[in-house]
């Protein structure tokens, strides 16, 4: 039985998303937490896309095959009880065979946190950016227009990515302030993100803002395509993966027939590609 489940997690102990040899991941503990709950089955873990080291999710997407079928709040219930407190399953839904919460997603939304604080609080360390300077969010907020509609990143994307396609749409750039926390929120949302793309684009954002660099600094740089004319990675602790949105039901299944006649050649092109 396949479900798709939403979950949340504190990203900073972790070395991301994905199974990696040099440290502990949220794929291996969910997979841990499975092992258990079935007794020695082996259940993999599939995501709607990795997160970095440091990174967080206040809503990231995945499925399982489980191998009987098993009431999805009692699902949402032991798994919860089984991994770390720093990860929490917010929902779980029966969904059809076909559904595959990476090849399915739609859009990803990203919010990123500025503290502007001039000395942060110690409980904001592990969430947020230290940014104590004077920041002028109007000049952000202005900048941001230019990276909505559809582009090449290749300026905000790390030079260690194995993309060949940096061509993504973003839907949403937006800057906001906000009095109670002192932060500025960051929001982005596409249709797919490159490695890095987030922080360097809040770390471009922050130049603008302090007054380094133009307010046309973003239009520049996506028709420079360099990533070393653009500004720093910010940290990965003010990055939350914040929601995955999804084809229907009919769209994922034109997508899986169309990859099972061949039209799709990469079972790993996602339906951002095929745009």
């Amino acid at each position: 039985m396949r479900y798709k489940i939403t979950l949340e997690y504190d990203g900073t102990d972790y070395v991301g998303f994905q199974i990696q040899p040099n440290g502990p991941s949220i794929q291996a503990e969910l997979e841990r937490a499975l092992k258990l709950m079935t007794k020695g089955q082996e259940i993999t873990v599939y995501g709607s896309g990795r997160t970095d080291s440091g990174v967080h999710a206040l809503g990231q997407v995945i499925h399982i095959d489980y191998p009987a079928a098993i009431e999805p709040d009692s699902l949402l219930r032991a798994l919860n009880s089984i991994t770390s407190q720093a990860i929490r399953i917010l929902e779980v839904l029966p969904v059809e065979d076909i559904f595959h919460a990476r090849f399915h997603a739609k859009d990803k939304t990203y919010l990123y946190r500025v503290s502007l604080d001039h000395f942060m609080s110690p409980f904001k360390t592990r969430y947020a950016l230290h940014h104590p300077y004077p920041t002028d969010i109007s000049r952000i907020q202005e900048a941001l227009q230019a990276i909505k509609g559809k582009h090449d990143f290749t300026s905000f994307c790390s030079t260690k990515t194995d993309k060949v396609n940096l061509v993504r749409t973003i839907y949403r750039a937006e800057a906001s302030y906000q009095p109670v926390e002192n932060e500025i929120h960051f929001i982005f949302q596409g249709d797919g993100f490159l490695y890095n793309m987030v922080r360097i684009l809040v770390g471009t954002c922050l130049q603008i803002g302090d007054g380094l660099k133009p307010v046309d600094e973003l239009e520049r740089l996506l028709a420079v395509k360099d990533r070393n004319q653009a500004g720093p990675t910010a940290g990965a602790q003010g990055l939350f993966l914040q929601s995955v949105g999804y084809l229907s039901f009919e769209q994922r299944a034109a997508w899986t027939q169309a990859w099972l006649d061949g039209k799709i050649k990469d079972q790993n092109q996602s339906i951002r590609d095929e745009k």
